[in-house]
């Protein structure tokens, strides 16, 4: 049976009793049809996690007692914040699961000229719950012992700047093989990737404006669900 992992946000202390949440509690008693008795882990982003063990309980409620904390981290050494083009929303998906998988510190999703995503209000909120579910499931799956922060924002100019920062095109000079000693030496690295089709020329020379130096990666045009996970592991790859 394979071992589950929950994400909990609350405060967590050795040898307490948790109260798991009412979905949590339906993933583990429906889903991986957890008993009482039975070994899982719990985190809660902030570092660390937690060996538990299932007690008393129903299909709608559960209960566990938290063993013993582990100190460990299986965060990258270097913060990546992945800064991505509003796209369409399955697109988006696929960006927040293997990036959270492969490490990301942060995702910004930003619209762009060519973003095929707009939202604002409700339906903004609505989605922006969604995708926070799709990294807190992908942290629990991978192991991570945090939870990537994500949020929206509707203009590049406003964009935050973090550490060594590079907005990625094809047609630019500059290349990944260029600056992987600046990667490997920076604190924290800012990635803005664009929508199908790229950063338009003035959105690359707003970019550069605020603090994002053009850069490509590798001779082939990627699709823009597939850059962040790309470019996430060949940072681990050098790290």
């Amino acid at each position: 049976m394979a071992h589950c992992r929950i994400f909990v946000d609350s405060d967590l202390h050795e040898h307490e009793r948790l109260i798991i949440p009412d979905d949590q509690t339906h993933y583990l008693r429906q889903v991986m049809r957890q008993k009482n008795g039975d070994q899982i882990t719990v985190f809660n982003g902030r570092g660390g996690e937690y060996t538990a063990s299932i007690e008393d309980g129903t299909r709608q409620n559960c209960s566990c007692m938290l063993d013993s904390f582990h100190d460990i981290s299986r965060e990258l050494s270097l913060p990546v914040h992945i800064i991505q083009s509003a796209n369409r929303s399955e697109k988006i998906d696929v960006v927040l699961q293997k990036g959270t998988e492969l490490g990301a510190a942060s995702f910004c999703i930003t619209e762009s000229e060519r973003s095929a995503l707009r939202l604002s209000g409700a339906k903004l909120e609505k989605r922006l719950q969604r995708w926070k579910k799709i990294i807190i499931e992908a942290a629990e799956q991978s192991g991570r012992t945090s939870v990537p922060d994500i949020f929206w924002q509707s203009s590049l100019q406003s964009l935050p700047q973090r550490g060594l920062c590079f907005a990625l095109h094809p047609s630019e000079v500059t290349t990944w093989q260029c600056q992987r000693q600046n990667i490997t030496e920076a604190s924290e690295i800012s990635l803005a990737i664009g929508p199908e089709g790229g950063w338009s020329p003035a959105e690359l020379i707003n970019l550069t404006a605020i603090g994002f130096q053009p850069m490509q990666f590798g001779g082939r045009i990627l699709r823009t669900e597939t850059a962040a996970p790309a470019l996430l592991a060949a940072i681990q790859a050098i790290l």
